[in-house]
C-alpha cells in the first residue's frame, strides 16, 4: 500500500512538473505587470516593465506590452508641452490595450493617420469615471498642456459611484502571498485564467465576491442615480469642456444620459455607428475587448469627430 502511494505521488509530481514545463515552453500564461498607488493617489503600473499578455486557454491572443515611465502601457513617453499638438485618451482595459501589441495601439493608429500629433494613452484595467477624473485632477499640470482629452465611458458601469477612493484593498490583495505564489507557479496561473480554480478563489476571496455582487446590484439602478453620480463627479473634478470629449457607444448608452450631455455642453464621440456598419467582427471571439478592426474604427471615430 505504501509503495502504491509513493508511485502515485511520484507520477503526480512528474505530471505536474511536465505541465508546468509545457505551459512555460508555449508561454500559455499571462504576465501581469505589478501595480501600485502613487503619491497622488492614482493606481497604475510600476514603470518600465515589459511583458506579454495572453488571453484564451490556447493562447488565442498573444501580445506584448510596455509600461512607460508614467506607469501606462504605451509605445512612447508622455511629455506634454504647449508647443506640440497632443491628444490624451483615458480609459480602462479597452484603452490600456493589453489585447494588442503596444506598438499597434489605438494611439499609434491615430498618430499614423495624422500629421505630427502625439497621442498619450492613460489606460488602466478596472478604471471607472471616478478614477479617470481623479487622474485629470491629480496630473492637472500635464493635462493643461494637452490639446484634446478623450475619456472612454461605458454606460452605466462607469457611473456606479459619485466619489473617488483609491482601491488599496486590491493592491494589498495583488501583493499578497497567495497571488505571489500564483505568479511564480505558471501552472497555477494558467489554471486560474481558464477558470479551473474558480471554486477555490470563491472560498478564499469572499470579500471580493461580495463586492462583485454589490457592483452587479448597482447596474439595476435608474438613470437618475447614474446621472446624479456623473454630475457630482463633474462638480468635484471640473473638466475643460472646450477640449474634453466622452468616447462611448451610443447604442449602449441611455437617451437620458446623452440628452443630459448635450444639454450641458459635453461633447460625445460615438463609435457605435461605425461598429454597427462594419461587416467584420469588432471584438475578439472569446472576449468583448476590441479586436484590430474595432480599434481601427475607434481611432477613425476620434480622428473624424475632432477633425485631426
Amino acid at each position: 500500500m505504501i509503495k502504491l502511494f509513493l508511485k502515485i505521488s511520484i507520477y503526480l509530481i512528474l505530471i505536474l512538473l511536465s505541465l508546468e514545463l509545457l505551459i512555460r515552453a508555449f508561454h500559455l500564461y499571462p504576465e501581469d505587470s505589478p501595480r501600485f498607488i502613487d503619491e497622488m493617489g492614482v493606481e497604475k503600473r510600476i514603470p518600465n516593465y515589459r511583458g506579454y499578455s495572453v488571453t484564451g486557454n490556447r493562447r488565442q491572443n498573444f501580445s506584448e506590452y510596455h509600461i512607460n515611465n508614467q506607469g501606462f502601457n504605451s509605445y512612447r513617453e508622455f511629455t506634454p508641452s504647449y508647443t506640440k499638438q497632443e491628444l490624451a485618451i483615458i480609459g480602462d482595459s479597452y484603452i490600456q490595450g493589453f489585447h494588442q501589441n503596444y506598438y499597434n495601439s489605438i494611439g499609434k493608429k491615430i498618430e499614423n493617420r495624422t500629421n505630427g500629433l502625439e497621442v498619450y494613452e492613460y489606460g488602466y484595467a478596472g478604471w471607472d469615471l471616478a478614477d479617470q477624473l481623479h487622474l485629470l485632477h491629480a496630473y492637472s499640470d500635464d493635462f493643461d498642456k494637452i490639446d484634446h482629452i478623450v475619456i472612454y465611458l461605458k454606460y452605466p458601469m462607469d457611473l456606479g459611484r459619485a466619489t473617488y477612493k483609491p482601491n488599496t484593498t486590491r493592491i494589498k490583495q495583488l501583493n499578497s502571498t497567495l497571488f505571489k505564489i500564483r505568479n511564480k507557479i505558471k501552472l497555477l496561473y494558467y489554471a486560474s485564467q481558464i477558470g479551473f480554480l474558480d471554486p477555490v478563489k470563491n472560498l478564499l476571496l469572499e470579500k471580493q465576491d461580495a463586492k462583485k455582487i454589490s457592483d452587479n446590484n448597482q447596474e439595476a439602478l435608474s438613470d437618475t442615480l447614474y446621472i446624479a453620480n456623473f454630475n457630482q463627479l463633474i462638480a468635484s473634478y471640473p473638466i475643460n469642456k472646450s477640449k474634453t470629449s466622452l468616447l462611448l457607444d451610443k447604442r449602449k448608452t441611455s437617451i437620458e444620459f446623452l440628452n443630459h450631455c448635450e444639454k450641458n455642453g459635453i461633447d460625445v464621440i460615438d463609435f457605435g455607428s461605425k461598429f454597427e456598419k462594419s461587416k467584420k467582427p469588432v471584438t475578439l471571439i472569446y472576449d468583448m475587448h476590441w479586436n484590430n478592426n474595432g480599434r481601427n474604427l475607434v481611432a477613425k471615430s476620434i480622428i473624424e469627430h475632432l477633425g485631426l
